[in-house]
């Protein structure tokens, strides 16, 4: 039986899908203001691996991951280049689907834009009024009176007084509480360029928190069974979540709150302040996408994620040694056995709160029966299992000569009849022709090594 830690209860809890063999899941995507860096990959492939295991299970699962295009970066950052907000948002929107389809994130089944909620946003805010826990402030912003609803703090754990107004969240004067929060934003006169929609409250933007709710609430129903995101969103945005939800619709939002660990960088927390930041596209510049997503599901998704050069490559190393195992051995057409025992030991491992750590273990045995007996029946465990993660689905000699295939730079029979050519020059004591055929092939990015057992090549 699948276990979640839920951020709520602050426990494991068995999960229980709210309609039998159906799950509804709702994660917070990106802001599309730039490209995305290592935080964002984490949290993609984390919840692309959560609803993969899931389907594998049988579950008929409806993944909506939103996407934030109304912001208060995006609008500064348009006008610093010249450039509409909708240029500018579809341009890092395409950006994020080829960083995520370079990890194997499968695409959700629905990705809304906030932009084309605002209709859904402005009629939860009026429920919300009236029921009296929304209010016009001095400035003319609507905003959510935080102290009228009752459950508020609960995922945090802290009370009222504890708690601070989180970073999107401005302290201004015309609130009647700092912790209230902005639903509505009105239109300032002096901001010509500011992006606005006719409401009852004037013309204006919708704040930021009051997007998740109306989206979710469109697509999966005023109360849903899972809800994702990085844990630095647990406050405000996700308490602000439920307070407006279950607020305006009087009753449970979401049963099961998930939240992925941060990644730090050298044992520092990662942020453009300390120079330690990095897009997924700095990082696949240097190592293999697959690699990349091998590192992060090699970790507990709550845990922290510790980027660094070190971990990167022995993570490449790793995997290396998986696509090795399955290099001489065929691949097979047998349908997965959940039955075999290395089978039964990955279920219990990803049922338990999807310790992909303990599931990737049960890898490397599989792999390492392989190496013993040449097994095509372990190989296919192998990659049946590995499969389920988004792992090993590639031609284990493409991957190991360095991920290149036929189609991207020298393809291997060329390489072969180079170090033919070379091997005939070296016989007839050629030897400028010699290094100049090992030089032409470094310089492509083929490193030559010579052995009693002749030369043998690898992509650097």
């Amino acid at each position: 039986m699948l276990t979640i830690y839920n951020t709520l209860s602050r426990s494991k809890e068995e999960f229980r899908p709210i309609e039998p063999g159906k799950v509804r899941m709702y994660v917070c995507g990106m802001t599309v203001y730039d490209f995305c860096h290592l935080g964002h990959a984490r949290v993609m492939v984390v919840f692309d691996m959560v609803a993969r295991w899931l389907r594998a299970t049988g579950l008929d699962v409806t993944y909506v991951r939103n996407i934030t295009d109304i912001d208060d970066k995006i609008i500064r950052r348009a006008q610093e280049n010249g450039e509409s907000i909708r240029a500018l948002t579809d341009r890092f929107i395409a950006a994020m689907h080829e960083d995520a389809d370079a990890l194997g994130v499968l695409r959700p089944d629905h990705e809304p834009r906030a932009t084309d909620y605002v209709a859904q946003m402005q009629s939860l805010i009026t429920r919300l009024e009236q029921k009296g826990l929304a209010y016009v402030a001095a400035n003319r912003d609507v905003c959510y009176a935080v102290r009228k609803f009752a459950g508020y703090g609960k995922l945090s754990g802290k009370s009222l007084d504890e708690l601070r107004a989180g970073e999107r969240v401005s302290v201004v004067g015309d609130k009647n509480d700092p912790l209230d929060f902005v639903l509505w934003k009105h239109a300032k006169v002096e901001e010509p360029g500011e992006v606005r929609w006719a409401s009852p409250w004037g013309e204006g933007r919708p704040g930021w928190h009051i997007e998740c709710s109306a989206m979710s609430s469109d697509l999966l129903g005023e109360h849903f069974d899972i809800h994702g995101g990085g844990m630095d969103l647990q406050f405000p945005h996700h308490e602000n979540e439920i307070a407006q939800s279950e607020g305006a619709h009087g009753h449970a939002f979401v049963n099961y709150w998930m939240h992925n660990g941060f990644v730090r960088v050298d044992d520092e927390k990662m942020s453009k302040s300390l120079g330690n930041f990095f897009t997924i596209r700095d990082v696949l510049q240097k190592y293999d996408a697959e690699v990349v997503r091998f590192f992060i599901l090699r970790a507990q998704y709550r845990s922290a994620l510790n980027y660094s050069d070190a971990h990167l490559e022995d993570a490449r190393n790793a995997l290396t040694r998986l696509y090795t195992a399955l290099r001489n051995v065929a691949p097979g057409a047998a349908a997965l056995d959940w039955s075999e025992a290395h089978a039964q030991r990955f279920r219990a491992a990803m049922d338990d709160d999807f310790n992909t750590a303990e599931a990737v273990a049960v890898l490397f045995d599989l792999a390492n029966e392989v190496n013993r007996s040449g097994s095509a029946s372990a190989a296919g465990q192998l990659r049946g299992l590995a499969g389920v993660l988004g792992l090993l689905a590639r031609d284990p000699v493409v991957f190991l000569q360095g991920g290149v295939s036929d189609s991207d730079g020298l393809d291997a029979a060329t390489i072969e009849r180079l170090i033919a050519d070379r091997t005939a020059a070296k016989r007839a004591k050629n030897y400028a022709d010699a290094d100049r055929i090992r030089a032409e092939l470094l310089e492509a990015g083929v490193v030559l090594e010579d052995g009693a057992a002749g030369t043998t090549w690898r992509r650097a």
